[in-house]
């Protein structure tokens, strides 16, 4: 499997995992020259950019360290684009959250972060 299909899959359960939780999903993969938003939910009152990532190996360093300033940067202005399309969510309260996917021996562990990191 390519590595653009393993992302995929990967954000197929982290986003079965957040509907399970109550969470509806507006957009998947919002690709901008800037980034790419994995997607893009509401939760209760809030506007929420999730970022998906999965460690095979813990060795690699942990899924939520891999979010380095430079990436939140690009999600940010991703997320600012988006919000520039979709002007119904201009006033919504956004947050920027994490879902870090774990190998499991039988199925994968997801984590969600919530509010992981914030604009600055």
């Amino acid at each position: 499997m390519e590595n653009r299909e393993k992302g995929q899959a990967f954000e197929r359960i982290a986003e079965q995992y957040l509907r399970a939780h109550g969470c509806h999903v507006l957009q998947r993969n919002a690709t901008y020259r800037c980034g790419e938003l994995d997607l893009v939910v509401t939760d209760a009152s809030h506007l929420v950019f999730v970022e998906v990532r999965f460690r095979k190996h813990k060795g690699w360093g942990g899924a939520l360290e891999s979010v380095t300033w430079h990436k939140q940067r690009k999600l940010i202005r991703a997320a600012q684009l988006w919000l520039l399309q979709n002007p119904r969510y201009t006033d919504s309260t956004c947050r920027f959250d994490l879902v870090t996917i774990s190998a499991a021996e039988e199925a994968p562990e997801c984590v969600w972060y919530k509010d992981a990191f914030r604009p600055s």
